[in-house]
């Protein structure tokens, strides 16, 4: 897929079509080669000390050592890894990424003990970025965007889903879609869709969840499939996502607005079990859905069918860390239970304003008791799964697309131990090499 990055991604070293790259004396390797992770499997790095990987064009070619791999591609040219860890880029399985404004009024609110719900039941929290989305041009929103997506890729997240939500009407969730598409076209980070029209209940309808639920269904998931095959026709459907939840939609709704969605061939998600445990990850594994997101009051049942499932487990800590909560998604509870777990950042402006993967991992070690081992491959393979990605990325094996870190680092063990800091010297995105320096990219 040809992109034409914005000016702001600068690449260090552009690939010829055709040539070879062979990217060696990495300290550490990091396969994750193997497909997803579950239960007490998760963890399993695939390490190769001394490593190497050669690529071609978009993909990798070959894995081994060092001098394996020298020996077998003499001549080619070469990145030198310089005895640091090379790792697959991060994926980033659930943003709110566009929005228009921010909610710093409501970040003092909720440090002085006000809860989340009744600032979204007096009309804040979603509510308020819907009203400062809706008036927002679309280019004041790719220019607002622009900033996050780098600031996720200079941390190392090289596939990042992008949900809608802040628009609560067609029109301006359309607008959002397009938005992203134009971001998606002018960086390397990729981006995955996901429409997110119930995100809460409009404010037309306050007062009628239901009247809502009727008008996502009827009308803006219809138009939505109709709209897709036109400005986006060379691309899968976007994922139908739902907010599940007390003062949100409740289970009926929910279970409503995924069938059709499902009906019209859209792939499904759900944020389920945030503030209560009201059904949604049963429905999630009902529906077989890609994923269950939040998960913090998941019931021992919930996690059994999680279990048993194919549905990714997909916790979001930077969110109660954000809420300053000290409740987080029972990850040794769905690990013993044999689930797959993942990680995201959960980048929204309410809760969440944070873009690093690194971030995350580093919370999940210390409030949900991850090793960084665990945490690295919840964040990669895992959490490629859960955007159903796990085919091309989220790991180092031949085939897939070359996407890989270079971190500043001998030891994965950095990773979680290590906060509040950027840990990414090199990002090689679809076979094109990246440098973070002093906060910005730069052509060598």
């Amino acid at each position: 897929m040809v992109k034409l990055p914005h000016q702001l991604f600068s690449p260090l070293y552009s690939l010829l079509s055709g040539s070879y790259m062979l990217i060696h004396s990495s300290s550490q390797l990091l396969t994750l080669a193997g497909g997803p992770q579950r239960g007490r499997a998760l963890g399993t790095l695939g390490l190769i000390e001394d490593g190497a990987v050669v690529v071609r064009d978009e993909k990798i070619v070959a894995v081994g050592t060092t001098a394996e791999l020298k020996a077998s591609y003499p001549g080619e040219p070469t990145l030198d890894a310089g005895g640091c860890v090379l790792m697959p880029g991060f994926v980033d399985p659930h943003t709110h990424v566009i929005w228009g404004g921010d909610r710093a009024s409501e970040f003092e609110m909720k440090m002085a003990g006000k809860p989340y719900l009744e600032i979204l039941a007096e009309g804040g929290g979603i509510l308020s970025t819907v009203r400062q989305t809706r008036t927002a041009s679309i280019e004041t929103l790719i220019a607002q965007t622009r900033p996050r997506l780098l600031r996720m890729f200079r941390h190392g997240t090289t596939t990042a889903e992008a949900k809608t939500g802040y628009g609560l009407q067609t029109a301006t969730e359309l607008r959002l879609l397009k938005a992203l598409l134009a971001l998606d076209d002018e960086s390397p980070l990729d981006l995955v869709m996901t429409f997110l029209g119930a995100h809460a209940i409009a404010p037309e309808y306050k007062g009628n969840p239901q009247g809502y639920t009727d008008l996502v269904c009827e009308t803006m998931l219809p138009i939505l499939r109709e709209w897709w095959g036109t400005h986006a026709p060379r691309l899968s459907l976007p994922f139908v996502d739902v907010f599940c939840e007390d003062k949100a939609f409740n289970l009926e709704q929910s279970r409503q607005i995924l069938t059709k969605a499902r009906s019209l061939g859209f792939p499904l998600k759900i944020h389920a079990d945030e503030f209560a445990n009201i059904g949604g990850v049963s429905l999630a594994v009902e529906l077989e859905a890609a994923s269950a997101d939040h998960l913090v009051k998941t019931s021992d049942a919930d996690i059994a069918a999680l279990g048993k499932s194919d549905t990714v487990a997909v916790s979001l800590p930077c969110t109660p860390f954000g809420l300053a909560e000290c409740e987080y998604t029972p990850a040794r509870r769905i690990i013993d239970a044999g689930g797959i777990l993942a990680l995201a950042t959960d980048c929204n402006p309410g809760t969440s304003w944070n873009e690093s993967m690194q971030f995350v991992i580093a919370l999940a070690c210390r409030f949900m008791k991850l090793t960084p081992a665990e945490a690295i491959a919840a964040s990669t393979i895992n959490s490629a799964h859960a955007i159903r990605r796990a085919d091309t990325i989220g790991s180092i094996e031949i085939g897939k697309q070359a996407d890989m870190l270079i971190l500043s680092v001998p030891d994965y063990r950095h990773l979680g131990y290590r906060y509040g800091t950027n840990l990414v010297k090199h990002i090689i995105k679809r076979g094109q090499v990246y440098s973070v320096d002093v906060g910005y990219y730069r052509t060598a």
